[in-house]
């Protein structure tokens, strides 16, 4: 199935660049968040794909809307979809941009993909069976991450679009010695993390459940032995996540 899910990543990918180099159609969701023509083209790609590979398990995509929570409570499986992460970063075309699907197991991510088009860039990874890189056709290359020491050096990977105020407090409360501050955009972040290229990823402006399910699952398994512990849950009531650091 994991093979399955990473073709419809790869295949919402083309899709979303070819409208990439185009004039861009944006309207605004009511949540005043830009959507494009190609968060759809991708959508449609990947909730259609998923109903076929498995029929009996229901979907959550950021662009189908949320079944009530009396309907998706009784869910033990669910797949949940972001067709676009970081539809600023495709609006500004600066490439970091992902195709997110992860499957949730009682509220905790077993199987993640992550897949950024323009550079042909895939990250995956299964519960129990560890984190994996690829970059176009090269071979595939298991990656790993160390948990975070507070009281070392560190590199601080953070939002290029989404900067906070509380971010500034936490970092100035905690006294961490930063000695690298590193922008990226989309579930991106959280994958450096899981690659040991970024030492924690703290994040206090708002995300969807949806923006971090994938990549916390390649977080997740990037332990060398056994898994990281990650705060984020799934399937809440409200899917809007409260503010997370992951690393530590």
């Amino acid at each position: 199935m994991l093979n399955a899910v990473i073709g419809l990543a790869k295949k919402a990918g083309v899709k979303i660049l070819e409208f990439y180099t185009e004039d861009m159609e944006i309207t605004s969701k009511k949540d005043d968040s830009p959507l494009t023509k190609a968060d759809i083209a991708a959508h449609h790609i990947i909730v259609d794909g998923l109903k076929e590979l498995t029929p009996e398990i229901p979907i959550i995509s950021e662009e189908s809307g949320v079944p009530v929570y009396s309907e998706r409570k009784k869910w033990s499986k669910f797949w949940i979809v972001d067709p676009l992460d970081g539809t600023k970063e495709f609006i500004k075309r600066n490439g970091e941009f992902t195709v997110n699907i992860a499957l949730i197991d009682n509220g905790e991510p077993v199987l993640g993909v992550v897949y950024t088009p323009t550079m042909k860039l895939l990250y995956f990874a299964e519960k129990g069976k560890g984190s994996f890189k690829q970059v176009d056709d090269n071979p595939i290359e298991q990656i790993y991450s160390d948990k975070a020491d507070k009281l070392k050096p560190l590199r601080l990977i953070e939002s290029r679009s989404h900067g906070s105020k509380e971010l500034e407090d936490y970092l100035q409360n905690e006294k961490l010695n930063i000695i690298e501050r590193v922008k990226s955009g989309s579930s991106l972040k959280i994958c450096l993390v899981a690659e040991g290229l970024a030492d924690f990823y703290p994040r206090f402006a708002p995300t969807m459940e949806w923006d971090v399910a994938a990549g916390d699952c390649v977080y997740r398994n990037s332990a060398k032995i056994g898994t990281h512990v990650s705060e984020l849950r799934y399937n809440k009531e409200d899917l809007l996540n409260k503010s997370f650091v992951l690393g530590f």
